[in-house]
């Protein structure tokens, strides 16, 4: 928990993620390294690696050739014994009006390669995308060890440190139990280690012992972080056509659909001092999407002005409000659960 982390290590990528600001040709090297070596650290055979690393390149040339600037996340995902690599290339850029037509093969995003980004539909697991002219772009690419690719619509989140800092205080957690879906975000107090331990804590309580409701699990987690800084807590949980919501703390929740709703959470911190958990339910439609949010983001996240995006996986959700509504001052971790199985 403690220390300086290299980027370019493979165990940065394999704890939490790592991200890379991709601002000067020059930085495309260190992701492409990164990627490279973490792919052959998962057991990945040396051309698999150098398809990981043609891919990666590809997505972060085309962020300083065609929007001056962007952000890699690099990191992997483990279900049982399976792993895969994810990459998440997001930017601020001028977008792009359609992109099943970048992703054909022979069309060039920016004559580097001369390939185009037809190499993430050939050479990944499984990949998606979100694009609109003057949004930017954002671009997840999955590279599974072995097996198929990790199903795309589970919920997933993604956590970045604050500027300065090397670990982040933020976490999330998901869990299936017997078709109901949990996910939970923690926010830490403050930030830095002490603050990652409280919500590394959050997430190991979360995941020991049977599956409950959202109250029930909060109860646990609450009781779990006594001695610890605390934390900020949320957890929702899908069942069917409902949703159930309850919190401690300032961990946003907004259920975005024809009518987006915010999700009231009660005032305290787990862990510490909280008043009497309260479970509350929501009618789920069938296109919603449920983000939370930690207070590293902006307490309005909205997804009015993304044509399209409910439509596409978690990831590439996450990342796109992430650097939308994010800012620097704090450590941020925005989770995403889709109301339907299949996006």
């Amino acid at each position: 928990m403690t220390g300086v982390v290299d980027p370019e290590s493979p165990l940065s990528v394999l704890d939490n993620g790592a991200w890379y600001t991709i601002d000067h040709p020059s930085a495309v090297g260190g992701v492409r390294r990164a990627a490279s070596t973490t792919a052959l650290h998962l057991g990945m055979s040396p051309s698999r690696a150098a398809e990981v690393s043609l891919v990666v390149t590809e997505l972060a040339t085309n962020q300083v050739r065609h929007a001056g600037s962007g952000s890699v996340l690099l990191r992997v995902r483990r279900t049982g014994l399976e792993a895969a690599l994810e990459v998440l290339a997001v930017d601020a850029g001028p977008g792009m009006r359609d992109v099943s037509a970048a992703m054909l093969d022979g069309v060039s995003s920016g004559g580097t390669l001369g390939i185009g980004l037809g190499t993430l539909v050939r050479l990944t697991t499984a990949w998606d995308a979100w694009s609109a002219p003057g949004r930017g772009t954002a671009v997840a690419a999955v590279f599974a060890v072995s097996g198929p690719a990790p199903e795309p619509a589970v919920p997933t989140g993604i956590t970045r440190a604050m500027t300065g800092q090397t670990v982040c205080g933020d976490g999330w957690a998901w869990r299936e139990d017997d078709g109901t879906t949990t996910l939970m975000v923690s926010d830490g107090l403050g930030h830095g280690p002490l603050a990652a331990a409280a919500s590394h804590a959050a997430v190991r309580a979360f995941h020991d012992g049977p599956g409950g409701t959202p109250r029930a699990l909060l109860g646990r987690v609450h009781d779990a972080l006594r001695g610890t800084r605390g934390a900020a807590v949320a957890i929702v949980q899908r069942s069917g056509d409902t949703l159930r919501h309850a919190g401690v703390g300032n961990v946003a929740g907004t259920l975005h659909g024809t009518r987006s709703r915010s999700l009231l959470s009660n005032p305290g911190i787990a862990g510490s001092h909280a008043s009497t958990i309260q479970e509350t339910s929501y009618p789920l439609g069938p296109d919603d999407v449920v983000t939370l949010s930690s207070d590293g983001l902006t307490d309005r996240v909205s997804m009015a002005d993304y044509p399209g995006l409910a439509t596409r996986t978690p990831l590439v959700v996450a990342g796109v409000l992430l650097r939308d509504f994010g800012v620097r001052r704090d450590d941020a971790c925005l989770a995403v659960l889709p109301a339907r199985g299949q996006p």
